[in-house]
């Protein structure tokens, strides 16, 4: 749904501004594409002519999600997600902005390409698309691609995807320009040669099943090299995905330091563990793996208290062919944009986590990480906003995603909250029928 960008007023709501420390009753006025207003009594006050009035009955309206990590097949890949199927799928999840991964082909590692992204998404997509470019030519780990060029092209960070740079005299340098250009390097903190022919979560679980395991030590020794390079080199450092207690011990060390290190978790990490794969579930076949529940209760207080700062979706569609088959040959990755809010509702739900922490880590701090607009109510600011019921229970039925691919690890979950309005520089582009 994408309508015109009329003065919309969302009344009697419950703002959700992490950027101004708001949780409480009020309203929301946007016109022109930016938020007018933000407080308590502008109903009373009276609004502008025309202006569509939405009576949000005690829902949530928030900042729009900022998605850090997505995967979306173009250039390249486009059987298995467009920009135009990947944003629809991401209004419907509450998602205005997301931000799309460099491993496409070809590779993301040029202005041109980045052009090319840009104006596909501009054409086709209904919510803001902003690329990572890559941190090496190809992907390949040896030679760094030209920071300040593909950031004046539109590039927000720097990532060779599920990629590990191994040589660490590249990875030292590239952190040198990213100090220097002021840019984010985002990195997977994987080292191949211990993850080696493993599959999943290496431990009982596996060795129940049958299948190779990757040891937790793969991520944390990576992690604590590039702590130590960015204790070098002062650069900007962001850890793509971590998944273990080990990491965490190691990234503590590197806030306590007073470094500037980040780190994201996928909403996979936080509400599954290698339990949830029973029988050989290919759909929860992850890069890093699902770890134990120890691990993922370590994670979800680490995203309480601050130490991980963005729940991201990790959005990795994969067709059926690569899917359907052995566990230890199916292609790696689950889709996410659709889901990644009413999964993380589980943990406001539980009450692990508030909405307020919530808000921040999927949209208030990935904005403020990667210099775009966003991530606030505060008036003057882009109205990417969000309504949010946070009570209304609904089961996913695969064959209703927008994805295009349908590998969600939440088969026939049971949600209790989704988004019912999505907005988007002032437009609503998605509304819960």
């Amino acid at each position: 749904m994408l309508t015109d960008r009329h003065p919309i007023l969302l009344a009697n709501a419950r703002l959700i501004d992490p950027s101004r420390d708001i949780d409480a009753p009020g309203d929301v006025l946007i016109a022109d594409g930016v938020i007018r207003d933000a407080r308590r009594g502008i109903a009373a006050s009276g609004v502008p002519e025309g202006t569509k009035v939405i009576d949000c009955g005690g829902k949530i309206v928030a900042p729009g999600l900022i998605d850090m990590r997505a995967f979306v097949g173009e250039p390249g890949a486009s059987h298995r997600e467009t920009f135009a199927s990947a944003s629809q799928a991401a209004a419907a999840g509450g998602i205005t902005t997301i931000i799309c991964q460099p491993d496409t082909s070809p590779v993301i590692d040029n202005s041109a390409t980045v052009d090319f992204v840009l104006r596909r998404a501009r054409d086709t997509a209904i919510v803001n698309i902003h690329p990572m470019a890559a941190l090496t030519k190809g992907m390949a780990g040896t030679e760094m691609t030209e920071f300040g060029l593909l950031k004046a092209a539109g590039a927000v960070a720097f990532t060779d995807g599920n990629t590990s740079v191994m040589n660490a005299q590249v990875m030292r340098r590239a952190l040198t320009y990213a100090r220097d250009f002021d840019v984010l390097i985002v990195h997977h903190t994987e080292d191949p040669h211990l993850v080696g022919e493993g599959v999943m979560n290496e431990g009982e679980f596996a060795t129940r099943l049958g299948l190779m395991g990757v040891p937790a030590a793969a991520e944390a020794m990576m992690l604590e090299r590039d702590i130590r390079l960015v204790t070098l080199t002062g650069g900007r450092y962001h850890a793509a995905s971590v998944t273990c207690r080990e990491s965490l011990e190691v990234l503590k060390r590197a806030r306590d330091a007073g470094l500037a290190v980040s780190a994201s978790a996928s909403i996979n990490h936080l509400t599954l563990n290698e339990n949830d794969i029973g029988p050989y579930r290919t759909f929860l076949k992850l890069v890093p793996p699902l770890r134990t529940e120890a691990d993922r209760t370590a994670l979800v207080e680490a995203l309480a208290s601050g130490l991980i700062d963005v729940a991201m979706s990790d959005h990795n569609p994969q067709d059926v062919e690569t899917k359907r088959l052995p566990f230890a040959e199916a292609a790696a990755g689950a889709i996410g944009l659709e889901t990644m809010l009413s999964a993380a509702l589980r943990l406001v739900h539980s009450g692990d986590l508030n909405f307020k922490t919530l808000i921040r880590a999927m949209s208030t701090r990935p904005a403020a990480l990667l210099g775009l607009p966003g991530g606030t109510l505060r008036p003057g600011a882009v109205a990417d906003v969000i309504v949010i019921d946070p009570d209304m229970p609904w089961i996913l039925d695969p064959a209703e995603l927008k994805s295009q691919c349908k590998n969600t690890p939440f088969d026939d979950a049971r949600f209790s909250g989704r988004v019912t309005h999505t907005i988007v520089s002032g437009r609503t582009v998605y509304q819960l029928a």
